[in-house]
């Protein structure tokens, strides 16, 4: 028994040594590389960590009969953890010339690599002072399998700021994708006088069985006739702003030499500039969604309308620095500010004391 702790205690000195290490050479991973260095090519990266892949699968064969000798488990850790050191330094390489949005996704998916390699061999070690073998022998295949997924999803990270960026734009979409879901959910209220009399006969007639959160379901059901040509007017505005977002990742998809060029620093900025800009109009958007639920707050939306006009200017000012600017993306400009401009037209039209306070917010804030 005595052996068996001495083992576990000398893993365990030696599983911390090299978490040190892995550590201190993560931390490189947070400082921006020079421009001046050879950039790493992603490829290189993905088979780099399929050694790392590989490594995990032998700790695990390892694992697959009787307890490995101690012995044999530190120099199978001393193999894995240079391997996995070796696969960060070659990553830091690859972040010569990424931007914010796409060095996060590089750290995001070596952290992953990390995270698991580290939980696997703790594991491991861990098992050496644990009586419970037969579940420590289950677990560890487990662990195997989530360093394989790790690395294998090493391949579906994107290997330029383009497609980083492209991907990020597509997400503000999938948002403003359920915003227009929950826009298109909305109803006018029930008008019909038969229809109102039936509804209080039959509560007349139920009264002890009444819901208190019947009334819940009922949310965005009950919108007036001008509330309901303003949502109408909304889901237009929201439905081409997503053409305009399409038409943009289209755009600068078809810019690849620029990223490429030895002068690619202002290129990566106005493509970061771009997505905060997508971002900023899915922010307004959202505010739509909400502001459309009755009663609706009509100052709001149009602070909102004014902010998203503000950012498509931006938007299109920025695509035309990079000479991204398509028929397309022109085409689908226009129609957004042909939609705002008859959203806000609608809202125009709201009731007096609504455009009383937006005036008197308007006048605040200048």
């Amino acid at each position: 028994m005595g052996g068996a702790e001495g083992d576990h205690e000398r893993l365990a000195r030696v599983l911390n040594a090299h978490l040190d290490n892995i550590n201190d050479t993560f931390q490189v991973l947070s400082q921006e590389p020079s421009r001046f260095h050879k950039r790493v090519t992603w490829e290189e990266v993905v088979k780099i960590g399929d050694q790392v892949s590989k490594q995990a699968t032998v700790v695990g064969m390892l694992w697959m009969g009787q307890k490995p000798q101690a012995k044999v488990m530190e120099e199978s850790m001393a193999t894995y953890f240079n391997a996995l050191q070796g696969f960060l330094l070659l990553s830091h390489g690859s972040m010569v010339g990424a931007g914010p949005t796409l060095s996060s996704t590089i750290h995001e998916v070596l952290k992953k690599v990390v995270d698991c390699s580290v939980k696997l061999l703790s594991t491991c070690v861990h098992s050496y002072g644990s009586s419970i073998e037969e579940e420590q022998g289950v677990s560890i295949p487990v662990l195997v399998g989530t360093v394989w997924e790790a690395c294998s999803a090493l391949k579906k990270a994107p290997a330029t700021n383009i497609t980083a960026i492209g991907r990020g734009m597509s997400r503000v979409a999938v948002t403003m994708k359920d915003v227009l879901r929950e826009m298109k959910e909305l109803k006018p209220a029930c008008l019909d006088p038969r229809d109102e009399a039936s509804d209080v006969s039959s509560i007349k007639e139920g009264e002890t069985q009444v819901d208190d959160n019947s009334s819940e379901g009922d949310i965005g059901n009950d919108l007036s006739p001008e509330e309901m040509k303003v949502a109408n007017a909304a889901i237009v505005v929201v439905s081409d702003t997503l053409t305009v977002i399409k038409e943009l990742i289209r755009a600068i998809t078809g810019l690849l030499k620029m990223e490429n060029s030895d002068d690619s620093g202002a290129f990566v900025d106005s493509l970061e500039k771009l997505l905060k800009l997508c971002q900023g109009i899915g922010v307004q958007i959202d505010e739509l969604g909400a502001c459309l639920y009755p009663p609706q707050e009509v100052s709001a939306m149009m602070v909102a309308s004014g902010k998203m006009l503000t950012h498509l200017n931006d938007l299109q000012v920025e695509v035309e620095n990079i000479k991204g600017t398509s028929e397309g993306f022109v085409r689908a400009c226009d129609g957004i500010r042909s939609s705002l401009k008859r959203f806000e037209s609608d809202l125009s039209c709201y009731r007096p004391d609504d455009l009383e306070s937006l005036l008197q917010s308007t006048t605040l804030s200048d």
